[in-house]
């Protein structure tokens, strides 16, 4: 390389709130400001405005629980998805690697509304599926090719020494991968995967056009019966954003933890 060119930088964007560490002291501080910020006004609203919006918060705490349960459901079976796409991204048999990834490029290449509809009403023509399961498997689907990408970046980020060191000891290369590489890829990819799964609780309000009862689908019932739609968004949009910044900051605690060794 010479003195006139300078590397590339990869530059990466997520999906996700960003995760403060206390290094980004700007950043840590702009997330303190917002995260106490929006709590603070939540109770301002509730205790000390109009009895309306203490009716919104009375209203919408099941909502909030179904959108946990779409959330929790849909990031479990998505890393299922995603280990067996990223293990197929990465084999040697070529039937095997091109189906996990022309299931990575479709899946990647339609959005996520679409798919929702696809599964909820283009099939329902076939075969009736429950909303809340059609909202998870959607979810799961699309955000399973978005893991199996993960997973592969953290399979092949293991040296290959470990690989051939499993091999020389007399095991198979399906207990080398299961007994070796995987729990040290596991501690690579928890922090992407901690990334997906805040976008997916973002995402997870997409559900509401499938009539599922989530905090998004609570606040519009909430609305279209009193016509309080600036009070009701302000409240919904208040709790999302609690919501994100707690566990992206319990993914930055994760984050040190896994450097410290811990």
């Amino acid at each position: 390389m010479t003195d006139n060119q300078s590397p590339h930088k990869a530059i990466e964007v997520g999906d996700g709130a960003a995760i403060p560490h206390k290094s980004d002291s700007g950043l840590f501080t702009a997330w303190r400001i917002a995260f106490f910020g929006a709590i603070a006004l939540c109770l301002f609203l509730a205790f000390g405005r109009s009895d309306q919006y203490m009716a919104i918060f009375k209203f919408v705490p099941d909502g909030i629980l179904v959108t946990f349960k779409v959330t929790l459901g849909s990031i479990l079976l998505a890393i299922v998805v995603g280990l067996i796409a990223g293990l197929g991204r990465i084999s040697t048999n070529r039937f095997i690697n091109g189906l996990a990834s022309l299931y990575v490029e479709v899946i990647r290449g339609i959005p996520l509304l679409v798919q929702l509809f696809y599964i909820y009403y283009a099939l329902g023509r076939f075969v009736k599926i429950p909303d809340m399961v059609s909202a998870i498997i959607a979810m799961a689907v699309c955000y399973g090719a978005y893991m199996g990408e993960i997973f592969r970046a953290g399979i092949q980020s293991i040296p290959k020494g470990q690989m051939e060191a499993a091999l020389s000891l007399g095991m198979s290369r399906g207990q080398a991968m299961r007994q070796v590489i995987l729990p040290q890829a596991f501690k690579v990819v928890l922090p992407p995967i901690g990334n997906e799964f805040i976008a997916l609780l973002k995402d997870s309000s997409l559900v509401s056009i499938l009539a599922v009862s989530d905090l998004l689908r609570r606040g519009r019932e909430y609305a279209s019966e009193t016509f309080s739609y600036f009070e009701t968004y302000t409240v919904i949009a208040l709790i999302y954003l609690v919501m994100t910044l707690f566990f992206s900051k319990l993914i930055g605690i994760m984050e040190e933890r896994l450097n410290d060794g811990r």
